[in-house]
């Protein structure tokens, strides 16, 4: 039986009430449990999902240092969250632009991409695919390229509420 999807992340965090509040602003996630179960941890759900929970939080205080992931060690490089619609990754990138959080916005020709940092420093994405039955050749020819996000114009060309595609923008 193939894998069919990630069910949810766990990252351990310096102070969990900083990553809740910022996690619950940037991306208007819900707290499931905020600690009653597990002192020190909260687990979030994001809007669209009907997971238990998608994100759980653990706090390891603020003695923690940073992550070398990528520079001096290995380790995960960042999440992606899915959104249905390009106006929704319009209004998430005007969020992290508040919050400071914004670190990149990016083109991948089948997928639409925001990068940002939490308050510990720790990469994710927020990602808009796009649909397999929009994909032309041109695009299809151009997803090994990346190129600087221009939202508005992609809002332009596949509308601000078209959904996306689930999981994957490419036919099997």
């Amino acid at each position: 039986m193939p894998i069919q999807r990630l069910n949810h992340a766990v990252l351990y965090v310096r102070d969990v009430a900083r990553s809740v509040a910022f996690y619950r602003a940037a991306l208007g996630f819900s707290v499931i449990d905020g600690g009653d179960v597990f002192p020190g941890a909260a687990f979030l759900r994001a809007g669209g999902s009907s997971n238990d929970h998608d994100l759980g939080l653990f706090q390891i205080g603020d003695q923690a240092g940073p992550s070398g992931a990528g520079r001096s060690t290995v380790g995960l490089y960042h999440l992606a969250w899915e959104v249905d619609t390009l106006a929704e990754l319009q209004r998430i990138e005007e969020k992290l632009q508040e919050l400071n959080a914004l670190v990149g916005a990016s083109d991948h020709s089948t997928t639409k991409a925001l990068y940002a940092k939490d308050p510990d420093g720790i990469e994710f994405e927020v990602s808009w695919l796009v649909p397999a039955d929009l994909l032309t050749d041109e695009i299809k020819s151009k997803r090994n390229e990346i190129h600087r996000l221009d939202l508005a114009a992609e809002v332009a060309r596949f509308g601000a509420h078209t959904k996306g595609g689930i999981g994957v923008s490419l036919p099997a």
